[in-house]
């Protein structure tokens, strides 16, 4: 598994595949047992936007629904906030988070990444109470907000370190630690 930098906190993120990066828009996405923030980024990967909240339903819903996003949207990978420790070490929420990463691999094919999340609700958060929302709007807001900090995180990393690696079509291009 590589480990790559993620510019929130510059901190890291781990991926599941090596090689070229996919062109098109990927899917920024905050794990919650309850709710799940989306967000989604333009095909140029340069501009991300909170998407929506889904709310968790059945397995077999659950594929259903992103099924369809990936392909309305055409998504071409997926990029999952893992939530660690202030020390770096990976969470019990990670494990949760791994797992529905796997899930969502198997049932899409495309292509999954883990991005420290840490921190990530707290400034959106702090943007939504920027904003002038109310704390009831803003938690109605995080989860998807939450997605679009970490995604944009993700996209905003170095373009320097960046190492192609020709291993096959829709792969991730890795974003190496120096």
């Amino acid at each position: 598994m590589e480990l790559n930098v993620c510019p929130l906190k510059n901190t890291l993120i781990h991926m599941h595949h090596t090689g070229k990066r996919p062109i098109g828009p990927l899917l920024g996405i905050d794990f919650g047992t309850v709710r799940v923030g989306l967000a989604i980024c333009d095909r140029d990967q340069k501009i991300a936007v909170p998407l929506l909240i889904y709310e968790r339903q059945k397995r077999e819903q659950e594929a259903e629904y992103y099924l369809q996003l990936v392909k309305k949207e055409r998504i071409v990978g997926l990029v999952m906030g893992l939530p660690v420790h202030m020390s770096g070490a990976e969470s019990k929420k990670s494990l949760q988070v791994r797992a529905y990463g796997d899930w969502l691999k198997q049932i899409t094919g495309l292509p999954v990444l883990y991005c420290d999340e840490r921190f990530s609700s707290a400034f959106a958060w702090d943007e939504l109470k920027a904003g002038g929302l109310k704390a009831s709007q803003r938690k109605k807001q995080l989860d998807k907000v939450a997605a679009q900090i970490m995604l944009q995180a993700y996209l905003d990393s170095p373009k320097d370190k960046v190492q192609e690696v020709d291993v096959g079509p829709l792969e991730v291009m890795p974003r190496t630690v120096e």
